[in-house]
């Protein structure tokens, strides 16, 4: 097998027995980007030789019987927005001054001192308010699947990433979906952590950092390196040295909730209803008992955190020179300046629907040991589109069953349930109470070793 197509933990385990070395893997992956990156534009700042060279360093630390850590010698990519030192972070807008970072972002240091090669960044859409590969800076992103279809957003390129196999790891970041979004509408694993647990500079309400991986084992060996503790996050919780070596949960006997309306936004397809059904199936199968949970999120809970974000986005906007102003995609600047005429009673109020989307999750879910939804209504829309709505006043009616569990800190990851007629991936998100992102992970574990859905082989790049 050829080493880009290996997961994390077998390419350490090749690494430690001596069968294959880190210069050899990280050459795979390189042609496998260059094979396929003319077609889906996934990457920035890809740096090959730079990788090559942190490859050979890694090589004869294995030689030497001493790893670094880890990770040593594994091809990890971050995405646009988490920072590296001395390099910019546009973080997808051509507005952006370009001005090099002065250091790593947390989730970038760790994987540094844990010895993996950071070998790309990943595109992202403009300030990652879009669930979109479209970018005013990066070329547009496409889903490897179907390349006339969108890899989601905003961690756009991530998701590309993982899908067309450019090695084991990617790492993105969420606080509305931007992770799980892409996650499902790309086929892989992608895990929201509980709020507070990956460490991220700067932290934000609802803001985290999470593993985008083809498998939930490698989703765990990541998140053991991502939790490393880092006091710049003054938001993060106390380091706890957690078994992140995942094993199956055991099923019988699991309360299992099955969310199939969100309350307010989109409802699911057929083709969506269908695949989280058979998921509900194949867990009650195992023996779990499953209940429906009523919808609880509101249009005016969404409308309320839509509001507050297009206000902090009008200001960014409006600290802008004319020219930079300008360089913004357009989308983003009509959502962003339709708050111009919104009172600050107005933007509060939308504030305080975080609020009630913390307990509005809380009470639907606290009864379950995980609760089963979409990760999304539909499959990936096509790839030149800003959002599946088209519509910069209606941006986020496709987020319902995500954005909640945000606010309320609870640890969400999607994994793929199946494809649709024309071949598009699925996603069913697990969605685990406050804390509880072992539970979650081994939970999804489990649902990989008993889910009936076919899954396809991985994507190629066109005329492979």
């Amino acid at each position: 097998m050829e080493p880009f197509r290996l997961t994390a933990l077998d390419l350490v385990s090749a690494y430690r027995s001596h069968k294959l070395s880190p210069a050899e893997a990280m050459a795979s992956v390189i042609a496998r980007v260059e094979a396929f990156e003319p077609h889906i534009a996934a990457t920035w700042l890809y740096a090959p030789e730079r990788a090559l060279a942190e490859a050979g360093a890694s090589e004869a630390r294995w030689m030497k019987g001493e790893p670094i850590g880890p990770l040593d010698g594994v091809p990890v990519t971050v995405k646009d927005n988490i920072a590296t030192k001395g390099e910019p972070t546009p973080i997808g807008t051509a507005a952006s001054d370009m001005t090099p970072a002065a250091a790593d972002a947390p989730p970038a240091g760790r994987l540094r001192e844990a010895g993996a090669v950071l070998f790309a960044k990943t595109t992202m859409p403009d300030y990652g308010m879009l669930s979109s590969g479209l970018s005013s800076h990066h070329a547009l992103a496409r889903n490897p699947w179907k390349l006339d279809r969108n890899p989601g957003g905003s961690s756009a390129g991530a998701g590309a990433a993982a899908a067309a196999l450019y090695g084991p790891l990617h790492v993105g970041t969420d606080i509305g979906g931007s992770v799980r979004l892409p996650a499902g509408w790309c086929g892989i694993v992608g895990l929201k952590p509980t709020a507070g647990r990956v460490p991220i500079d700067p932290p934000y309400v609802g803001r985290v950092a999470g593993p985008m991986t083809r498998n939930v084992a490698d989703a765990g060996l990541l998140m053991a390196t991502l939790t490393q503790p880092d006091a710049r996050d003054y938001t993060s919780l106390d380091y706890q040295a957690l078994d992140w070596a995942i094993r199956p949960a055991r099923l019988a006997g699991l309360r299992v909730g099955l969310l199939m309306e969100a309350g307010c936004g989109d409802t699911p397809t057929a083709e969506v209803r269908a695949a989280i059904e058979r998921a509900a199936r194949d867990f009650e199968a195992a023996g779990a008992r499953v209940e429906p949970v009523a919808p609880f999120l509101t249009q005016e809970m969404l409308d309320g955190l839509d509001h507050f974000w297009r206000t902090r986005a009008l200001i960014d906007l409006n600290a802008l020179t004319p020219d930079k102003r300008a360089a913004v995609l357009p989308f983003i600047r009509d959502w962003a300046e339709s708050a111009n005429g919104f009172s600050g009673q107005h933007v509060f109020r939308g504030f305080s629907q975080v609020q009630a989307m913390q307990q509005a999750a809380n009470r639907a879910t606290q009864r379950f040991d995980v609760v089963l939804t979409p990760t999304a209504p539909m499959t990936a829309f096509p790839a030149e589109w800003a959002s599946p709505s088209r519509d910069p006043l209606n941006p986020f009616p496709h987020i319902g069953f995500t954005v909640a569990f945000n606010m309320s800190g609870q640890p969400a990851l999607s994994i793929n349930s199946g494809f649709s007629a024309e071949g598009l991936p699925i996603g069913l998100q697990i969605v685990g109470r406050r804390f509880d992102d072992v539970g979650v992970l081994s939970v999804a574990r489990a649902y990989e070793e008993i889910r009936s859905a076919e899954l396809l082989s991985w994507p190629e790049p066109p005329g492979v």
